[in-house]
């Protein structure tokens, strides 16, 4: 059964819910407001033909705690639109263009790039309404995926989490599901830190080598817009093999609830570091974590992107982004892990904790009215 928006609903928001919907323009979205406590909400479009009300609004409020985790000033919000996000370009220009006009007196929200979307497609919002991060070099913006912001943020991440499991990051075997925007620049970063890949998977399918995969080699298919099936060595899987590959990291950066109940018995790594948003369910980290799976949530390892679009919106460097990002997942990492670790509770309580203080403690300094 679909959920309804007071289904949905705590008290911490969400603050407003508004669908857009022209037929003859064949446009169809959502945006949910989750909270504004600590300041306009900062949240990506994503783009997918099976998106949802439900899942628009459990991004958004991941969003509000990954936003109040990283100690921005903004809170969370996230927009959805229907449609196959590889449709013409002209055609996405036209959907992406008229959602964002629809949406040009929601002050409370500001566009950033999620799945389905990119730099581009946030120059076509500011050029429609001034309201987008994320945005191309070329107008003064800090390209969010062409850096690796995610990934980056990522990579520390794993770096601080790893003595937490008795894994030493140098070595360990690392499998990405989702080697798209966010989980090629892992990768790359986690590789940088002397980590080795051994699987990868995207729509495509699944490449697994347990001597080691060529990073270099992927990253060359993905920008010839190939899938990681076609790299030349490793064994070719299915896309959902993903999942029961052995190794010690894994990684997932791709859509919500990859790991269910139903599949989490697959799942044989010692850390996850969740580079998708809300990519499992509640009860699947429940399991990992009475396995002893560490899993450092989402809103915790993957606030690099958010991090970057904030300090663009507020005029800071590509350097003094990419500064801030490892010192604050950094310093989060820790936090919440250390906090579990004495509480003998999941990463995910204590992240939950931290950063639902923060959003009431600035809620408490607002006044909510609606008159």
């Amino acid at each position: 059964m679909s959920l309804g928006v007071f289904d949905l609903a705590d008290d911490l928001g969400p603050a407003k819910v508004i669908h857009v919907h022209e037929p003859r323009a064949g446009l169809r979205g959502i945006l949910v407001v989750d909270n504004v406590a600590c300041g306009p909400a900062i949240g990506g479009l994503r783009m997918a033909g099976d998106v949802s009300l439900e899942e628009c609004a459990r991004l958004a409020r991941a969003m509000t705690l990954k936003n109040a985790a990283a100690g921005l000033a903004h809170g969370g919000g996230k927009s959805v639109l229907f449609g196959d996000p590889t449709m013409a370009r002209e055609k996405k220009e036209r959907l992406v263009r008229g959602f964002a006009h629809a949406l040009r007196n929601e002050t409370d929200y500001i566009f950033g790039p999620d799945m389905g979307t990119d730099e581009t497609a946030m120059a076509w919002v500011k050029d429609e309404i001034g309201r987008a991060v994320g945005l191309p070099r070329e107008i003064g913006g800090i390209p969010l995926d062409e850096i690796g912001a995610t990934g980056w943020g990522l990579a520390h991440a794993a770096e601080v989490a790893a003595p937490f499991c008795g894994l030493a990051l140098r070595g360990a075997r690392v499998a990405i599901q989702g080697f798209g925007a966010v989980g090629r620049h892992a990768a790359r970063f986690l590789m940088e830190k002397g980590a080795v890949l051994v699987a990868a998977s995207d729509t495509g399918g699944t490449i697994h080598d347990p001597a080691g995969l060529d990073v270099p080699a992927l990253l060359a298919l993905k920008e010839a817009a190939k899938s990681v099936r076609e790299h030349p060595r490793g064994a070719k899987l299915a896309a959902e093999d993903i999942v029961g590959i052995g190794c010690d990291v894994w990684i997932p950066a791709a859509r919500p609830d990859v790991v269910r109940e139903d599949n989490v018995g697959k799942l044989n790594a010692r850390l996850v570091v969740q580079g998708a948003n809300v990519p499992f369910t509640a009860g699947a980290e429940r399991m990992l974590h009475e396995r002893r799976v560490l899993v450092v949530p989402d809103f915790i390892a993957n606030a690099g992107g958010v991090i970057c679009a904030a300090m663009e919106y507020h005029g800071a460097s590509q350097a003094q982004a990419l500064a801030a990002i490892e010192e604050k997942v950094r310093a989060n990492t820790q936090q919440v892990l250390q906090a579990a670790a004495a509480a003998k509770r999941p990463p995910r309580e204590a992240a939950l904790a931290l950063a639902a203080e923060r959003v009431r403690k600035a809620m408490s300094t607002r006044r909510w009215s609606l008159f």
